[in-house]
């Protein structure tokens, strides 16, 4: 039977059989390891198990990264345990080998390796044969590795840089020099700086090609000031809507039709142990308020001082006689 050759630009065409379709659903569960869900909550998708300690079986090193402590502790505990036994079980082997230790006692041997691997030597229980100091040697040697490794991965859960950046809870859209413009904060809320903090705000929406492919674009918004010298106290990201701008004559309803995100990135070096830092933040249509400005965190004593008060960091209030954003074409002035 000859198969039939699509020329370019014909349709295809999709055979579905009964068969296949059941054969599908019986693989679900083998490929249940190569299957990721994006799990759509609140507005914002989500990859579920994203950066879970729990995924990382199969990739130690980042296993002992990214596992709570308790569960770091806990785990090298049982390696520490394990690789005694197996030594334990090696003097066993061996007979009567152990100077001072009952002949054939697994405890006796258990902590003569636990001494052993140790290095604490008590002076008790010694090796007596030539297969008792061999397997001392390997012992030794074992004991050298699994220091560096776990004295390394230790140093190396303290020395993970982190960023402390709180982001408002909702963004707003606010008129700015005449044009319509969308605004969050941000702020450092540790008493240090971030040198050369630069931000990228990026706006992920589904969107469909000519040919009528599903994709998940990202458009880059242009800030009015996307990096700053010193990140000390709060930062207003603002992007100015114009003819532009991706999110130029969207509405709240269109948004959420194309399961928009705005995907935000703040990154720098932390001053204070030189190391660079970076955080993230996702809005969700229905985090933008529209027509709505932040209230100022800033006011001034009488001596001149300024202060800051983070009590009103989150807090919005609505523009009145303002033309409303959503219910009027943009018109750019100027």
């Amino acid at each position: 039977m000859k198969s039939r050759v699509r020329r370019v630009g014909e349709p295809r065409v999709q055979e579905t059989r009964k068969g296949s379709l059941r054969e599908t659903r019986k693989n679900l569960p083998r490929l249940s390891q190569s299957i990721r869900r994006i799990e759509n909550r609140d507005g914002k998708l989500n990859v579920v198990g994203l950066g879970a300690w729990y995924r990382y079986w199969r990739d130690p090193y980042h296993l002992m990264l990214t596992i709570p402590w308790l569960g770091f502790v806990a785990l090298v505990s049982l390696a520490y345990i394990f690789i005694n036994m197996i030594f334990a079980l090696l003097f066993l082997a061996g007979g009567d080998c152990i100077v001072g230790a009952e002949p054939g006692n697994f405890w006796d041997a258990f902590f003569f390796s636990v001494q052993t691997l140790g290095s604490i030597g008590y002076g008790v229980m010694s090796p007596g044969t030539r297969y008792a100091h061999v397997i001392v040697t390997a012992e030794a040697i074992a004991s050298l590795l699994a220091i560096a490794v776990v004295t390394g991965l230790a140093f190396a859960r303290f020395a993970k840089p982190t960023a402390r950046i709180m982001f408002s809870k909702v963004a707003v859209i606010e008129r700015y020099n005449g044009v319509p413009t969308l605004t969050f904060r941000a702020a450092n809320q540790r008493h240090n700086q971030i040198v050369e903090a630069h931000t990228r705000v990026y706006l992920m929406q589904d969107e469909k090609t000519q040919e009528g492919n599903f994709l998940r674009r990202f458009h880059e918004l242009k800030l009015t000031r996307h990096r700053t010298p010193s990140f000390t106290l709060s930062w207003n990201v603002m992007h100015p809507i114009n003819e532009d701008s991706p999110l130029y004559g969207q509405t709240l309803e269109s948004l959420e039709k194309s399961r928009a995100q705005i995907a935000v990135s703040i990154s720098g070096t932390d001053e204070t142990v030189a190391y660079n830092i970076h955080a993230r933040h996702m809005f969700s249509p229905c985090e933008i308020l529209w027509d709505h400005q932040f209230v100022d965190l800033f006011y001034q004593s009488s001596n001149g001082d300024r202060y800051l008060d983070y009590t009103h960091f989150h807090e919005t209030v609505p523009l009145e006689s303002t033309p409303s954003f959503l219910e009027q074409p943009f018109e750019q002035t100027g």
